[in-house]
Protein backbone atom coordinates (compact mmCIF):
# COMPACT_ATOMS: atom_id res chain seq x y z
CA UNK A 1 0.00 0.00 0.00
CA UNK A 2 1.39 3.34 -1.03
CA UNK A 3 1.46 6.43 1.11
CA UNK A 4 1.05 9.89 -0.50
CA UNK A 5 3.03 12.23 1.75
CA UNK A 6 2.08 15.24 -0.34
CA UNK A 7 -1.64 14.87 0.32
CA UNK A 8 -1.41 13.60 3.90
CA UNK A 9 0.76 16.29 5.41
CA UNK A 10 -1.85 19.09 5.25
CA UNK A 11 -4.48 16.75 6.72
CA UNK A 12 -2.20 15.69 9.56
CA UNK A 13 -1.30 19.32 10.32
CA UNK A 14 -4.91 20.38 10.31
CA UNK A 15 -5.88 17.47 12.55
CA UNK A 16 -3.12 18.31 14.99
CA UNK A 17 -4.42 21.85 15.19
CA UNK A 18 -7.91 20.62 15.83
CA UNK A 19 -9.24 21.85 12.47
CA UNK A 20 -10.26 20.33 9.15
CA UNK A 21 -9.74 20.91 5.46
CA UNK A 22 -12.19 23.84 5.57
CA UNK A 23 -9.82 25.73 7.85
CA UNK A 24 -6.96 25.43 5.38
CA UNK A 25 -9.29 26.51 2.57
CA UNK A 26 -10.35 29.57 4.56
CA UNK A 27 -6.70 30.41 5.19
CA UNK A 28 -5.85 30.22 1.50
CA UNK A 29 -8.94 32.27 0.62
CA UNK A 30 -8.09 35.01 3.12
CA UNK A 31 -4.60 35.31 1.65
CA UNK A 32 -6.05 36.01 -1.80
CA UNK A 33 -8.70 38.55 -0.84
CA UNK A 34 -9.04 41.56 -3.09
CA UNK A 35 -7.23 44.75 -2.05
CA UNK A 36 -9.21 47.51 -0.35
CA UNK A 37 -11.13 50.00 -2.44
CA UNK A 38 -9.42 53.27 -1.55
CA UNK A 39 -12.58 55.19 -2.45
CA UNK A 40 -13.82 54.25 1.02
CA UNK A 41 -10.64 54.77 3.02
CA UNK A 42 -12.00 57.88 4.73
CA UNK A 43 -15.29 56.31 5.78
CA UNK A 44 -15.80 55.37 9.38
CA UNK A 45 -16.83 51.73 8.97
CA UNK A 46 -18.44 51.49 12.39
CA UNK A 47 -20.85 54.37 11.89
CA UNK A 48 -20.20 55.86 8.45
CA UNK A 49 -21.93 55.34 5.12
CA UNK A 50 -19.67 53.48 2.68
CA UNK A 51 -20.77 54.05 -0.89
CA UNK A 52 -21.34 56.86 -3.32
CA UNK A 53 -23.79 59.63 -2.51
CA UNK A 54 -26.72 59.79 -4.92
CA UNK A 55 -26.74 63.04 -6.89
CA UNK A 56 -30.16 62.80 -8.57
CA UNK A 57 -31.87 64.67 -5.73
CA UNK A 58 -29.40 67.54 -6.15
CA UNK A 59 -30.07 67.68 -9.89
CA UNK A 60 -33.82 67.83 -9.39
CA UNK A 61 -33.52 70.49 -6.68
CA UNK A 62 -31.19 72.62 -8.79
CA UNK A 63 -33.54 72.34 -11.74
CA UNK A 64 -36.28 73.74 -9.51
CA UNK A 65 -34.00 76.60 -8.48
CA UNK A 66 -33.26 77.36 -12.12
CA UNK A 67 -36.96 77.52 -12.90
CA UNK A 68 -37.56 79.81 -9.90
CA UNK A 69 -34.67 82.04 -11.02
CA UNK A 70 -36.12 82.30 -14.52
CA UNK A 71 -39.52 83.24 -13.09
CA UNK A 72 -38.02 85.87 -10.77
CA UNK A 73 -35.97 87.31 -13.63
CA UNK A 74 -39.09 87.60 -15.77
CA UNK A 75 -40.96 89.39 -12.98
CA UNK A 76 -38.09 91.83 -12.46
CA UNK A 77 -37.86 92.51 -16.19
CA UNK A 78 -41.56 93.30 -16.33
CA UNK A 79 -41.34 95.57 -13.30
CA UNK A 80 -38.11 97.33 -14.25
CA UNK A 81 -36.44 96.35 -17.52
CA UNK A 82 -33.67 98.91 -16.91
CA UNK A 83 -32.34 96.66 -14.13
CA UNK A 84 -30.70 94.47 -16.79
CA UNK A 85 -28.64 97.13 -18.49
CA UNK A 86 -25.72 99.44 -17.86
CA UNK A 87 -24.78 100.43 -14.35
CA UNK A 88 -27.94 98.89 -12.88
CA UNK A 89 -26.93 95.45 -14.09
CA UNK A 90 -23.38 95.86 -12.77
CA UNK A 91 -24.71 96.96 -9.39
CA UNK A 92 -26.92 93.89 -9.31
CA UNK A 93 -23.93 91.68 -10.10
CA UNK A 94 -21.83 93.29 -7.35
CA UNK A 95 -24.65 92.66 -4.88
CA UNK A 96 -24.82 89.04 -6.05
CA UNK A 97 -21.03 88.72 -5.76
CA UNK A 98 -21.12 90.02 -2.18
CA UNK A 99 -23.86 87.58 -1.27
CA UNK A 100 -22.02 84.85 -3.16
CA UNK A 101 -18.90 85.35 -1.05
CA UNK A 102 -20.92 84.89 2.14
CA UNK A 103 -22.83 81.92 0.69
CA UNK A 104 -19.65 80.23 -0.55
CA UNK A 105 -18.04 80.62 2.87
CA UNK A 106 -21.15 79.26 4.58
CA UNK A 107 -21.49 76.34 2.18
CA UNK A 108 -17.82 75.47 2.53
CA UNK A 109 -17.95 75.34 6.32
CA UNK A 110 -21.25 73.47 6.31
CA UNK A 111 -19.85 70.74 4.08
CA UNK A 112 -16.76 70.48 6.29
CA UNK A 113 -18.92 70.07 9.37
CA UNK A 114 -17.84 73.36 10.97
CA UNK A 115 -20.73 75.81 10.35
CA UNK A 116 -19.60 79.42 10.66
CA UNK A 117 -22.09 81.91 12.09
CA UNK A 118 -19.56 84.74 12.01
CA UNK A 119 -19.27 85.29 8.24
CA UNK A 120 -21.61 88.29 8.32
CA UNK A 121 -19.82 89.91 11.24
CA UNK A 122 -16.46 89.32 9.57
CA UNK A 123 -17.78 90.98 6.42
CA UNK A 124 -19.01 94.02 8.36
CA UNK A 125 -15.71 94.33 10.25
CA UNK A 126 -13.77 94.01 6.99
CA UNK A 127 -15.94 96.70 5.39
CA UNK A 128 -15.28 99.04 8.32
CA UNK A 129 -11.53 98.47 8.26
CA UNK A 130 -11.30 98.77 4.47
CA UNK A 131 -13.38 101.92 4.40
CA UNK A 132 -11.24 103.62 7.03
CA UNK A 133 -7.88 102.62 5.52
CA UNK A 134 -8.34 102.58 1.75
CA UNK A 135 -7.00 106.14 1.52
CA UNK A 136 -3.58 104.74 2.38
CA UNK A 137 -3.56 102.63 -0.77
CA UNK A 138 -5.94 100.11 -2.30
CA UNK A 139 -3.49 97.19 -2.39
CA UNK A 140 -2.28 97.61 1.18
CA UNK A 141 -5.84 98.01 2.51
CA UNK A 142 -7.04 94.92 0.65
CA UNK A 143 -4.07 92.79 1.74
CA UNK A 144 -4.51 93.92 5.33
CA UNK A 145 -8.17 92.93 5.27
CA UNK A 146 -7.33 89.50 3.85
CA UNK A 147 -4.57 88.97 6.41
CA UNK A 148 -6.70 90.02 9.38
CA UNK A 149 -9.61 87.85 8.24
CA UNK A 150 -7.29 84.88 7.82
CA UNK A 151 -5.97 85.47 11.35
CA UNK A 152 -9.51 85.60 12.75
CA UNK A 153 -10.35 82.37 10.92
CA UNK A 154 -7.17 80.69 12.14
CA UNK A 155 -7.83 81.52 15.79
CA UNK A 156 -11.46 80.47 15.43
CA UNK A 157 -10.50 77.17 13.79
CA UNK A 158 -7.84 76.36 16.38
CA UNK A 159 -10.29 76.92 19.23
CA UNK A 160 -12.73 74.55 17.52
CA UNK A 161 -10.28 71.68 16.98
CA UNK A 162 -8.08 72.06 20.09
CA UNK A 163 -11.02 72.12 22.48
CA UNK A 164 -13.16 70.08 20.08
CA UNK A 165 -16.25 72.16 20.73
CA UNK A 166 -19.15 72.95 18.37
CA UNK A 167 -18.11 75.28 15.56
CA UNK A 168 -21.38 77.20 15.67
CA UNK A 169 -20.78 78.14 19.32
CA UNK A 170 -17.23 79.33 18.70
CA UNK A 171 -18.27 81.32 15.64
CA UNK A 172 -21.09 82.93 17.61
CA UNK A 173 -18.57 84.12 20.18
CA UNK A 174 -16.37 85.51 17.39
CA UNK A 175 -19.39 87.29 15.90
CA UNK A 176 -20.17 88.96 19.23
CA UNK A 177 -16.57 90.12 19.64
CA UNK A 178 -16.55 91.62 16.16
CA UNK A 179 -19.89 93.29 16.80
CA UNK A 180 -18.46 94.85 19.94
CA UNK A 181 -15.54 96.20 17.90
CA UNK A 182 -17.61 97.57 15.01
CA UNK A 183 -20.07 99.24 17.39
CA UNK A 184 -17.22 101.46 18.58
CA UNK A 185 -16.21 102.50 15.06
CA UNK A 186 -17.58 105.35 12.97
CA UNK A 187 -19.38 104.17 9.85
CA UNK A 188 -17.16 104.76 6.79
CA UNK A 189 -18.80 106.82 4.05
CA UNK A 190 -17.35 105.09 1.03
CA UNK A 191 -14.29 103.44 -0.47
CA UNK A 192 -12.57 106.15 -2.48
CA UNK A 193 -10.36 104.84 -5.25
CA UNK A 194 -12.11 101.50 -5.67
CA UNK A 195 -15.32 100.94 -7.55
CA UNK A 196 -16.34 97.30 -7.71
CA UNK A 197 -19.04 98.01 -10.32
CA UNK A 198 -16.32 98.64 -12.92
CA UNK A 199 -15.22 95.01 -12.54
CA UNK A 200 -18.61 93.54 -11.68
CA UNK A 201 -18.43 90.83 -14.34
CA UNK A 202 -15.06 89.71 -13.00
CA UNK A 203 -16.32 89.43 -9.42
CA UNK A 204 -19.51 87.57 -10.30
CA UNK A 205 -17.72 85.29 -12.75
CA UNK A 206 -15.08 84.54 -10.16
CA UNK A 207 -17.71 83.56 -7.60
CA UNK A 208 -19.50 81.29 -10.08
CA UNK A 209 -16.25 79.61 -11.16
CA UNK A 210 -15.08 79.10 -7.57
CA UNK A 211 -18.39 77.62 -6.46
CA UNK A 212 -18.82 75.29 -9.44
CA UNK A 213 -15.21 74.07 -9.58
CA UNK A 214 -15.16 73.35 -5.84
CA UNK A 215 -18.46 71.47 -6.17
CA UNK A 216 -17.16 69.40 -9.09
CA UNK A 217 -14.07 68.45 -7.09
CA UNK A 218 -16.39 67.51 -4.24
CA UNK A 219 -18.06 64.92 -6.48
CA UNK A 220 -15.02 62.63 -6.17
CA UNK A 221 -16.14 60.10 -3.51
CA UNK A 222 -12.87 59.99 -1.56
CA UNK A 223 -12.51 63.79 -1.52
CA UNK A 224 -16.17 64.22 -0.61
CA UNK A 225 -15.83 61.97 2.42
CA UNK A 226 -12.40 63.29 3.38
CA UNK A 227 -13.62 66.90 3.33
CA UNK A 228 -16.58 66.01 5.55
CA UNK A 229 -14.47 63.98 7.97
CA UNK A 230 -15.18 66.40 10.85
CA UNK A 231 -18.88 65.59 10.61
CA UNK A 232 -19.72 63.48 13.70
CA UNK A 233 -20.89 59.93 13.17
CA UNK A 234 -21.37 58.83 16.77
CA UNK A 235 -20.86 60.93 19.90
CA UNK A 236 -20.32 64.52 18.64
CA UNK A 237 -17.92 65.17 21.52
CA UNK A 238 -15.47 62.55 20.27
CA UNK A 239 -12.51 63.79 18.27
CA UNK A 240 -12.42 62.92 14.58
CA UNK A 241 -8.65 62.70 14.12
CA UNK A 242 -5.90 65.10 13.08
CA UNK A 243 -6.78 65.00 9.37
CA UNK A 244 -10.28 66.22 10.16
CA UNK A 245 -8.79 68.89 12.42
CA UNK A 246 -6.53 70.26 9.67
CA UNK A 247 -9.41 70.38 7.19
CA UNK A 248 -11.64 72.12 9.73
CA UNK A 249 -9.05 74.83 10.43
CA UNK A 250 -8.25 75.38 6.75
CA UNK A 251 -11.93 75.62 5.85
CA UNK A 252 -12.60 78.14 8.61
CA UNK A 253 -9.71 80.31 7.40
CA UNK A 254 -10.89 80.23 3.76
CA UNK A 255 -14.46 81.08 4.79
CA UNK A 256 -13.22 84.07 6.82
CA UNK A 257 -11.18 85.34 3.87
CA UNK A 258 -14.18 84.99 1.55
CA UNK A 259 -16.31 86.92 4.03
CA UNK A 260 -13.64 89.63 4.20
CA UNK A 261 -13.62 89.97 0.41
CA UNK A 262 -17.40 90.21 0.54
CA UNK A 263 -17.06 93.05 3.02
CA UNK A 264 -14.74 94.89 0.64
CA UNK A 265 -17.34 94.54 -2.13
CA UNK A 266 -20.03 95.79 0.23
CA UNK A 267 -18.05 98.88 1.16
CA UNK A 268 -16.79 99.63 -2.34
CA UNK A 269 -20.27 100.41 -3.61
CA UNK A 270 -22.66 102.70 -1.80
CA UNK A 271 -21.23 101.73 1.58
CA UNK A 272 -22.73 99.66 4.38
CA UNK A 273 -26.53 100.04 4.34
CA UNK A 274 -27.92 101.79 7.40
CA UNK A 275 -29.00 99.39 10.12
CA UNK A 276 -27.26 96.40 8.55
CA UNK A 277 -25.88 93.95 11.09
CA UNK A 278 -23.55 91.02 10.81
CA UNK A 279 -26.25 88.70 12.13
CA UNK A 280 -28.66 89.32 9.27
CA UNK A 281 -25.87 89.02 6.71
CA UNK A 282 -24.85 85.70 8.27
CA UNK A 283 -28.46 84.54 8.07
CA UNK A 284 -28.65 85.57 4.42
CA UNK A 285 -25.42 83.76 3.51
CA UNK A 286 -26.46 80.67 5.47
CA UNK A 287 -29.89 80.76 3.85
CA UNK A 288 -28.35 80.93 0.37
CA UNK A 289 -26.09 77.96 1.12
CA UNK A 290 -28.94 75.84 2.48
CA UNK A 291 -31.28 76.91 -0.32
CA UNK A 292 -28.63 75.78 -2.80
CA UNK A 293 -28.84 72.23 -1.48
CA UNK A 294 -25.90 72.11 0.94
CA UNK A 295 -26.81 69.83 3.83
CA UNK A 296 -26.97 71.41 7.28
CA UNK A 297 -25.38 68.21 8.58
CA UNK A 298 -22.29 68.55 6.40
CA UNK A 299 -20.64 66.50 3.64
CA UNK A 300 -23.38 66.70 1.03
CA UNK A 301 -23.96 69.38 -1.59
CA UNK A 302 -24.70 69.79 -5.28
CA UNK A 303 -22.96 71.55 -8.17
CA UNK A 304 -24.86 74.64 -9.34
CA UNK A 305 -27.14 75.05 -6.34
CA UNK A 306 -25.26 77.83 -4.55
CA UNK A 307 -24.93 79.87 -7.76
CA UNK A 308 -28.64 79.53 -8.55
CA UNK A 309 -29.66 80.33 -4.96
CA UNK A 310 -27.48 83.45 -4.80
CA UNK A 311 -28.75 84.71 -8.16
CA UNK A 312 -32.34 84.03 -7.11
CA UNK A 313 -32.01 85.96 -3.84
CA UNK A 314 -30.26 88.85 -5.57
CA UNK A 315 -32.98 89.11 -8.23
CA UNK A 316 -35.73 88.87 -5.62
CA UNK A 317 -34.08 91.69 -3.66
CA UNK A 318 -33.99 93.86 -6.78
CA UNK A 319 -37.60 92.99 -7.53
CA UNK A 320 -38.64 93.96 -4.00
CA UNK A 321 -36.91 97.33 -4.38
CA UNK A 322 -38.38 97.93 -7.85
CA UNK A 323 -41.93 97.22 -6.69
CA UNK A 324 -41.66 98.79 -3.22
CA UNK A 325 -42.71 95.58 -1.55
CA UNK A 326 -40.42 96.21 1.39
CA UNK A 327 -39.09 92.70 1.85
CA UNK A 328 -36.48 93.07 4.57
CA UNK A 329 -33.16 91.27 4.52
CA UNK A 330 -34.12 89.33 7.64
CA UNK A 331 -37.42 88.20 6.12
CA UNK A 332 -35.66 87.04 2.95
CA UNK A 333 -33.03 85.22 5.02
CA UNK A 334 -35.68 83.51 7.15
CA UNK A 335 -37.52 82.29 4.06
CA UNK A 336 -34.28 81.04 2.51
CA UNK A 337 -33.29 79.17 5.68
CA UNK A 338 -36.75 77.63 5.99
CA UNK A 339 -36.83 76.34 2.41
CA UNK A 340 -33.17 75.34 2.74
CA UNK A 341 -33.94 73.11 5.71
CA UNK A 342 -36.50 71.31 3.56
CA UNK A 343 -33.74 70.82 1.00
CA UNK A 344 -31.50 69.40 3.73
CA UNK A 345 -34.10 66.80 4.65
CA UNK A 346 -34.53 65.80 1.00
CA UNK A 347 -30.78 65.60 0.46
CA UNK A 348 -30.23 63.48 3.57
CA UNK A 349 -33.15 61.22 2.72
CA UNK A 350 -32.50 60.65 -0.97
CA UNK A 351 -28.83 61.58 -1.32
CA UNK A 352 -27.19 59.10 1.03
CA UNK A 353 -25.66 55.92 -0.45
CA UNK A 354 -27.97 53.10 -1.31
CA UNK A 355 -28.20 50.42 1.40
CA UNK A 356 -25.74 47.58 0.84
CA UNK A 357 -24.39 49.24 -2.26
CA UNK A 358 -22.37 46.62 -4.15
CA UNK A 359 -21.06 47.20 -7.65
CA UNK A 360 -18.34 45.44 -9.61
CA UNK A 361 -15.67 47.93 -8.56
CA UNK A 362 -17.18 49.27 -5.34
CA UNK A 363 -17.42 46.30 -3.00
CA UNK A 364 -16.10 48.02 0.07
CA UNK A 365 -16.32 44.96 2.33
CA UNK A 366 -14.79 42.19 0.20
CA UNK A 367 -11.32 42.90 1.53
CA UNK A 368 -12.20 42.73 5.25
CA UNK A 369 -10.83 39.62 7.02
CA UNK A 370 -13.10 37.31 8.94
CA UNK A 371 -13.85 38.78 12.37
CA UNK A 372 -16.28 37.78 15.10
CA UNK A 373 -18.03 35.29 12.81
CA UNK A 374 -20.59 37.48 11.06
CA UNK A 375 -23.06 35.99 8.65
CA UNK A 376 -20.92 36.86 5.65
CA UNK A 377 -17.64 36.15 7.43
CA UNK A 378 -16.74 39.83 7.80
CA UNK A 379 -17.24 42.67 10.25
CA UNK A 380 -15.43 45.63 11.72
CA UNK A 381 -13.61 45.80 15.03
CA UNK A 382 -13.08 48.86 17.22
CA UNK A 383 -10.09 47.43 19.06
CA UNK A 384 -7.38 48.94 16.87
CA UNK A 385 -6.90 52.61 16.12
CA UNK A 386 -5.66 53.99 12.82
CA UNK A 387 -4.25 57.07 14.56
CA UNK A 388 -1.06 57.39 16.53
CA UNK A 389 -2.54 59.28 19.44
CA UNK A 390 -2.05 62.84 20.51
CA UNK A 391 -4.25 65.87 20.83
CA UNK A 392 -6.24 65.24 17.65
CA UNK A 393 -6.30 61.46 17.92
CA UNK A 394 -9.64 59.93 17.16
CA UNK A 395 -11.57 58.94 20.27
CA UNK A 396 -13.85 56.75 18.19
CA UNK A 397 -10.90 54.66 17.05
CA UNK A 398 -11.59 52.03 14.48
CA UNK A 399 -9.57 49.54 12.56
CA UNK A 400 -9.40 45.97 11.31
CA UNK A 401 -8.24 42.98 13.24
CA UNK A 402 -8.45 39.32 12.48
CA UNK A 403 -8.31 36.04 14.26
Amino acid sequence: MSFDTTSSQPVVAATAAGGDTDASSATRASSTTTPPNLDYVFDDPAHGEPGRDRMLVHGIWELGLAVALAAATYLLFRADSAAFGGDRLRELMVAASFLGALAAGSALTLRAGVPNLAVGSIAIAAAFHFGHNVDGGLASALLTVVGLCALVGLVQGLVIVVLHVPAWAVSLGVAMLLFAWTSRQSVPIGADGFDATATAYFWFGGFCALSIIASLIGLVPSIRRLFGRFRPVADPAQRRGWVAAVIAVATTVVAAVLAGIGGVLLQSGSGIPSGTTGFELTALGLGAALLGGTSAYGRRGGIFGTVFAVALLAVLGAYSAATDRGWSTMLTAAAAVGVGLVATRLVERFGRPKPKENTDDDDDLDWVPKIHGTSDGRTWSSTTSTTTGGLWASDDAWGITGR
